[in-house]
């Protein structure tokens, strides 16, 4: 690679540059107003007050109330707060229901319950990686303490009907929670904090704020108690001294990411022109998750006759950075557990690259990498 190349970042759906303005807001809290906000003095007030607007902004993203967001660490603390303090404050329900697609926050979490005896259904996706809603109320019961179904997956884009789900889930008197990390900033969820939503999770990386800092959304008429004990920080949901640079910047980005919502038609264009030039240059070139609604960002593409890894280093080479799925299981041997649960098989699933594009991405950056791809691929293919 050239130095005087630029790097063209398309795994956007594993993290996002944060945006300068967002930066910006940050620095003062790093540097002079540095004051805890829990101090009753004018440099602790300040920043405590920072922090109350920047919960009025995120809650703007989802149209809550700002009283109903909790601010966290991220988006696997989120999702955690969520399912324990349900099973905590419900002890008599031992069933929890999520899909074999989830994030590995999720996921993982789900294996140890099960290893402590609770039990746990993963209900199956179809090969577009769309869900059977009828399969969800099958699977409801009596002792159900919650479902936890994502809006947006993560490594194909494929978005669930979250609201029908939510509807669905409530006629059974049981809590709904929904990973909303990728669809932040994407889609708008200004109608998803609707009563029927017991707790929604974000987290600030994937929409241009900065890394180690979330939110949860719990509903005001939701019970709910901490996974954190100690001080009486995030009025008394979330023990510990607040990440206030991390707060203030959540802030700042999801009011751009309000403000940019109109982008996601210009990303969406863009992510057809790709898809399309793709199969029609690339032999044995498939589109997964295509016949689904997705998040406009994403494409998931599987390239017969390679492995992923090998043309992921050639990209690095040329100074394009994509991935094979989730960041947070890379170098896994193990095939994507999302396109196994669509029915593909495992040298299919080694052969996916998921690009994802964000509002900073550009025409001339998906030319460049439409110019690249045939030749890296023939030649992974010989």
């Amino acid at each position: 690679m050239s130095t005087r190349e630029p790097i063209v970042y398309l795994d956007n759906n594993a993290t996002t540059q944060p945006d300068s303005r967002v930066v910006e807001a940050m620095l003062p809290f790093l540097r002079e107003q540095y004051g805890n906000p829990s101090s009753g003095y004018r440099l602790g007030k300040r920043a405590a007050a920072a922090i109350e607007q920047a919960r009025a902004e995120v809650a703007a993203l989802i149209g809550c109330e700002p009283e109903e967001m909790v601010f966290t660490s991220g988006g696997t603390e989120s999702n955690h707060s969520a399912l324990l303090s349900t099973l905590h404050l419900s002890p008599e329900r031992r069933h929890l229901v999520t899909t074999r697609v989830e994030h590995s926050a999720i996921l993982s979490h789900s294996e140890t319950l099960a290893r402590l005896g609770f039990e746990v259904t993963l209900l199956d996706v179809d090969e577009n990686g769309a869900l059977d809603l009828d399969a969800l109320d099958r699977v409801l019961r009596p002792d159900t303490a919650l479902v936890s179904i994502m809006a947006a997956n993560n490594e194909t884009g494929v978005l669930f009907p979250i609201t029908e789900i939510a509807e669905r889930v409530h006629a059974h008197r049981i809590a709904f929670h929904t990973d909303t990390i990728q669809a932040a900033g994407k889609i708008p969820l200004h109608d998803f904090s609707a009563r029927n939503i017991h707790f929604l999770s974000l987290s600030a990386h994937k929409f241009h704020g900065p890394k180690g800092v979330g939110a949860l959304y719990v509903n005001r008429r939701t019970r709910f108690t901490p996974l954190f004990y100690g001080g009486g920080q995030e009025h008394q949901r979330r023990a510990g001294t607040e990440n206030v640079p991390g707060i203030v910047g959540m802030g700042k980005a999801a009011a751009l990411a309000r403000e940019s919502l109109g982008e996601m038609h210009r990303l969406a264009t863009l992510r057809d022109h790709f898809e399309t030039r793709l199969l029609a240059t690339i032999s044995g070139t498939a589109i997964n998750g295509h016949r689904a609604p997705r998040l406009p960002n994403t494409s998931n593409v599987s390239f017969e006759g390679i492995e992923s890894e090998g043309l992921l280093l050639l990209l690095d080479r040329a100074g394009i950075c994509a991935s094979a799925g989730s960041a947070c299981t890379t170098g896994s041997p193990k095939p994507s557990h999302v396109l196994t649960a669509m029915g593909q098989s495992a040298t299919r699933a080694r052969s996916a690259i998921r690009f994802s594009l964000s509002r900073f991405t550009t025409a001339d950056e998906i030319d460049r990498l439409l110019a690249l791809l045939p030749g890296l691929v023939a030649k992974l293919r010989r």
